[in-house]
């Protein structure tokens, strides 16, 4: 009987306010939870809750089990920090009042707690870990694999970063640069939770919920979804959806200016400078998981949900026109009518074809997508990779470039 409580959820917990550096101005309260509700998102994080005027902006929306409401959304307090190493944490609040004793702990080790909504903190891992704890909160590595920020661009492993605090740590943010067929190549990790987040820095229909997580939770509370992250009480993730990780910005080594892509052993040999144009040669997700691996493939254990790998509606909509941009008037006024009596997780994922209203080429393209006729050009150096639609003609399902999966295997 207990499981006919449960409700699936999709959740994206990690974003960010017009607070932090570069961030849209347009990501206030209710930008974010109305793109949201047309998402099919309903629990997103606050992101940057350590900022004084963004955590004000907060606390007048209305609190309910340490959830905040505004119309249809559920907001979980949430910050991004950066220690002294410039790795990235991602912690998750109770209540605005452990909020406010982790700004004061923090507030002796950092010049901007209130000027960026994405702090420095001069710490390291396992202190920032210990005062996190402290105050009530889960803390884990955010976009664990990203070149410049993530853990695993200066650590080896949790213990590295987090020391005596490493068993606390329960969970992993993949970021756009990886799935769980990377991460779980990774023997240490097989423990923990993976999220899948945007990290988004716009409202925009291509940012926001670009990468989210499905859980079973029995209501809407941030215990339910604490539970749910550490997998207890009958509460668990049931998917990850996120970006192929070739679409990723930083997912193959290349030069940082003119984005040539270079193998591990070419970086080696040419000493970190691109011959071409005498840029940084930035390592890329795939061969830094390579470097890490212990296996060469990836050992899922038996609590990790599918992964399954999307593209943005705009995105489609765009390749499907022939447009360059997603914010073309074209591009988001299809956008628009089609997530008008629909969210666009159940176009994208859900929906009878034959029962919406577009032009062909575009329901053409969805399809193609539902059936893993994509092909994806990797990114690196933090160029985003090209994703296009393969042509039906000839083709069979899944048999993408990098090997999507039709939509019904799932």
């Amino acid at each position: 009987m207990e499981n006919e409580k449960k409700m699936l959820v999709n959740l994206d917990l990690h974003i960010h306010s017009r607070y932090s550096m570069a961030v849209s101005a347009d990501m206030q309260l209710p930008e974010i939870a109305r793109e949201a509700a047309r998402k099919g998102v309903k629990i997103m994080a606050t992101g940057d809750c350590l900022h004084p005027t963004w955590l004000n902006a907060i606390k007048k929306l209305p609190e309910a089990d340490g959830l905040f409401h505004l119309d249809d959304t559920h907001f979980v307090l949430s910050v991004e920090v950066e220690d002294r190493s410039r790795v990235h944490h991602l912690i998750f609040l109770p209540d605005t009042a452990k909020a406010g004793q982790l700004q004061e702990a923090f507030a002796p080790y950092s010049t901007n707690l209130s000027a960026d909504g994405r702090p420095r903190l001069h710490l390291n891992g396992a202190e920032i870990a210990d005062l996190a704890i402290e105050a009530g909160g889960l803390l884990g590595p955010a976009h664990a694999f990203t070149p410049w920020t993530g853990i695993f661009a200066y650590f080896r492993s949790l213990a590295e970063c987090y020391q005596e605090k490493a068993e606390q740590i329960r969970f992993i943010e993949l970021g756009l640069s990886a799935d769980t067929d990377y991460a779980d190549r990774i023997a240490e990790l097989s423990s923990r939770t993976f999220l899948s987040n945007s990290d988004a820095h716009s409202p925009r229909s291509n940012k926001l919920a670009r990468e989210f997580n499905q859980m079973e939770l029995d209501n809407f509370s941030y215990q339910d979804l604490i539970l749910a992250i550490k997998r207890e009480g009958g509460r668990r993730p049931t998917k990850n959806v996120g970006l192929f990780p070739e679409e990723g910005k930083y997912n193959r080594t290349a030069c940082t200016r003119c984005y040539r892509q270079y193998s591990l052993s070419q970086k080696g040999e040419l000493m970190g400078r691109c011959p071409e144009c005498g840029g940084q040669i930035k390592l890329g997700v795939a061969d830094r998981v390579n470097l890490l691996a212990d296996y060469e493939n990836p050992v899922h254990p038996p609590h990790r949900p599918p992964y399954l790998q999307i593209i943005p509606l705009a995105e489609i909509i765009a390749l499907a026109l022939g447009h360059k941009s997603v914010m073309t008037a074209g591009v988001q006024k299809r956008w628009s009518e089609l997530t008008e009596e629909k969210t666009e997780i159940e176009v994208l994922l859900q929906a009878d074809l034959a029962e919406i209203k577009a032009e062909p080429r575009v329901i053409e393209a969805i399809q193609n997508f539902r059936m893993g006729r994509v092909e994806v050009r990797p990114g690196g150096g933090g160029k985003y990779g090209e994703v296009r639609l393969a042509e039906p003609a000839g083709a069979e399902a899944g048999q993408g470039k990098v090997g999507q999966k039709s939509l019904f295997d799932f």
